[in-house]
């Protein structure tokens, strides 16, 4: 059977997608207000363009949500209305409201919803998580996550650098490490977060630093940034628990490094996660998981609860920014959410 895929959005993320599908031997088709764009984009990759949301519904099974961020909802309401499946750029929405409608939305017509968190998808972050949910580090207990770049390359008009449409750098690129903290560590129910750009405007700097209280005990410090010169874009993380240490730092040669307790008197004591554990595509392995999730009818490692839990971390951490204030949030609900 052909597994048919349409793409709302031929922008930067679009053109992601797109790639990583046609190297899935995937043909989607595409659909962007920007007719030349979407023409321009389908030409180099072979794929077909679709001018109407009744066209591309009527070619296709799942529908691949790439617009901004404020656009998500209605685009992914209207495509589960349409019995379609829904793969959703993160963040899942621009409100905690919108998202909760798009996972209402899939559940009413009985359609998968999954959530573009691709770096759960990431060797190295996959590998780390792994080793914590296997015991090997005991149980996590401090967690630190960075995620640092240069300010995106955007007119100072774009719809990207409006809070109200994107949410901002804590919304938009924080969230891949709340995510995260809350894969390792599980649920967060407090969130304290510091921002220059909250503190001091007149520096026009996008740098942010927050902390995440687990309702496990453990402690996440995620710190983001767009004040980096270009083309700089680097990654770290570090998860500390009761018996060792895994860490990772893009700018480091090795892809994770662990240092552990022994476990029985025969040990040596440190041990290295040794080798790159893939050299392939995140966006191509996330669409592929995503993909058979579908066909297999099993879950994926990314929930739609998952998408609405960042989201919330996310958006209080904005708030914290804002207020100053520590923002106390409930427990993510009972079970996860397909």
């Amino acid at each position: 059977m052909t597994f048919r895929v349409g793409i709302v959005g031929a922008g930067f993320m679009g053109e992601t997608h797109v790639a990583a599908w046609t190297a899935e031997r995937v043909t989607p088709v595409l659909l962007d207000h920007d007719a030349a764009r979407a023409d321009s984009l389908a030409g180099r990759f072979g794929a077909r363009v679709a001018t109407s949301f009744e066209e591309l519904f009527a070619a296709v099974d799942v529908v691949d949500v790439c617009t901004p961020t404020h656009q998500h909802a209605d685009v992914a309401v209207r495509a589960a209305a349409a019995g379609r499946h829904v793969i959703c750029e993160k963040p899942l929405a621009r409100t905690v409201e919108d998202a909760e409608a798009i996972v209402a939305a899939c559940e009413r017509a009985g359609v998968r919803l999954f959530v573009a968190h691709v770096v759960r998808f990431f060797p190295e972050y996959d590998a780390a998580r792994r080793l914590v949910a296997e015991g090997g580090i005991g149980d996590p207990a401090v967690l630190r996550l960075k995620r640092a770049s240069f300010r995106p390359r955007r007119a100072p008009g774009h719809w990207f650098f409006d809070p109200a449409l994107s949410g901002g750098m804590i919304v938009d690129l924080m969230i891949h490490d709340f995510d995260y903290a809350r894969w390792v560590a599980g649920d967060v129910v407090a969130v304290q977060c510091h921002s220059v750009a909250a503190d001091r405007p007149e520096l026009g700097v996008e740098h942010a630093y927050a902390i995440l209280t687990h309702e496990s005990g453990a402690i996440s410090h995620v710190t983001g940034s767009w004040a980096y010169g270009p083309p700089t874009f680097r990654t770290s993380l570090e998860i500390a628990g009761s018996r060792g240490l895994v860490e990772h730092d893009s700018a480091v040669a090795p892809p994770i490094v662990t240092y552990l307790q022994p476990r029985g008197p025969d040990s040596d004591g440190a041990v290295g996660l040794p080798g790159s554990p893939l050299a392939e595509d995140p966006f191509r392995l996330e669409l592929r998981e995503f993909r058979g999730s579908i066909e297999r009818d099993v879950a994926a490692r990314v929930t739609a609860r998952d998408g609405v839990e960042a989201l919330r971390i996310a958006l209080a951490a904005a708030e914290s920014a804002r207020s100053g204030r520590i923002v106390r949030l409930r427990s993510a609900a009972a079970g996860a959410t397909r």
